[in-house]
């Protein structure tokens, strides 16, 4: 009976280190999202000024444009919530780090080579992603919502965008999470093709209904405008197309071996 107990004991040991080791890579990810979000926060102000450049670039040259805010807690919260963006995104890839070095340890050399390529291009593609939102999409999306101005008269009052500070941020946010994750969409399928759920033969077969499928996401991750939907939608749909041939190269390399 004791030497019953003295095995469980010892089956139990490697579990608790394990415990350990998974609360100290946590507390070393909580704080420095904390030491970020602290830093970014001073900072919110000129990080909030660069996410609304494409606006200010759209309405470059017109007296009186602004962004307005109706409570007087709306900046304050607003800043906030730069500052948790910014410090997330920037600790992601140290988060990623510190899961791939808690989950290394256990696995074989044959898995941890087909994980290093995704640790590289899970934050380059959401980068990627957030990069034409920033660059292409919100220039666009915001031009197209200004379109519906109008200057009035005979009788017909004025309509005039008056942007406000947290519908602004909440809109660029959605935007960029959209795009971000939407663009992991070949990091998923190839995992799926690893474990065999998907092939290359059904993704094919099945792209009609994919491109449905898209459109209609897209739709409702973007706001109600064509310019932000076939933003997402078309990229989206040449990620699937890559993601067909990458697929088929996972398949003919598990037959060679």
């Amino acid at each position: 009976m004791s030497s019953e107990q003295e095995n469980l004991d010892e089956s139990k040991q490697p579990l608790l280190q394990h415990l350990v080791e998974l609360r100290g890579r946590l507390v070393k990810s909580l704080i420095l999202i904390a030491a970020l979000f602290v830093a970014s926060y001073i900072f919110a102000d000129t990080i909030y000024n660069f996410l609304v450049q494409p606006y200010a670039d759209a309405v470059e040259g017109e007296e009186g444009r602004r962004l307005i805010f109706t409570a007087l807690h709306e900046t304050f919260f607003t800043y906030l919530k730069v500052a948790l963006f910014t410090s997330l995104f920037i600790a992601l890839p140290f988060i990623l780090i510190q899961v791939w070095i808690f989950i290394a340890p256990g696995l074989y050399k044959n898995e941890k080579n087909v994980v290093y390529p995704y640790l590289f291009a899970t934050p380059m593609l959401f980068l990627i992603g957030a990069s034409l939102v920033y660059y292409f999409i919100m220039p666009l999306a915001i031009k197209f919502f200004l379109s519906f101005e109008s200057i009035g008269g005979n009788g017909a009052l004025p309509i005039q965008l008056e942007a406000k500070v947290n519908e602004y941020l909440s809109l660029v946010m959605r935007l960029i999470f959209a795009f971000g994750l939407c663009f992991q969409l070949p990091v998923v399928l190839t995992l799926l093709a690893r474990v065999g759920f998907v092939g290359s033969e059904g993704l094919r077969k099945n792209r009609k209904f994919v491109i449905i499928g898209v459109f209609t996401v897209a739709a409702i991750l973007t706001p109600p405008d064509p310019i932000s939907q076939i933003g997402l939608g078309i990229p989206i749909l040449i990620l699937y197309e890559i993601s067909i041939y990458a697929v088929g190269f996972i398949e003919k390399k598990r037959i060679k071996e």
